[in-house]
């Protein structure tokens, strides 16, 4: 699928995440491509309306639950998603160039 080798292959995902689990069963694929390159990235899912209607339904059940958790709870969870995402910066930077043409050191911060 694509020539970019990551640290953690689990952060190209190919489906769309919807109430809860990734759906990669769209209406076919479509390539990404590396637009300073042409090289291709990767192949994703491709989604319709019903799949963004359902997914605006998920976000909007789901806002529910996460309003009515504490601060604290909350706080808990977005900071666990910053530590993973410093975890895993330098694979993100190298995503980010792959699929926006963004310059590396511009991605890393």
């Amino acid at each position: 699928m694509t020539a970019l080798t990551l640290g953690n292959a689990a952060l190209l995902r190919t489906g769309a995440y919807i109430d809860g689990r990734w759906d990669d069963a769209g209406s076919g694929t479509f390539d990404v491509h590396n637009p300073a390159t042409g090289a291709l990235v990767g192949s994703v899912a491709r989604h319709g309306a019903a799949a963004a209607s359902r997914a605006v339904e998920a976000a909007t059940t789901a806002q529910v639950a996460w309003a009515a958790r504490s601060a604290g709870d909350r706080a808990a969870i977005l900071r666990r998603w910053h530590d993973l995402m410093l975890a895993n910066a330098d694979d993100l930077a190298r995503l980010m160039t792959a699929e926006q043409g963004k310059p590396l050191a511009e991605a890393r911060g």
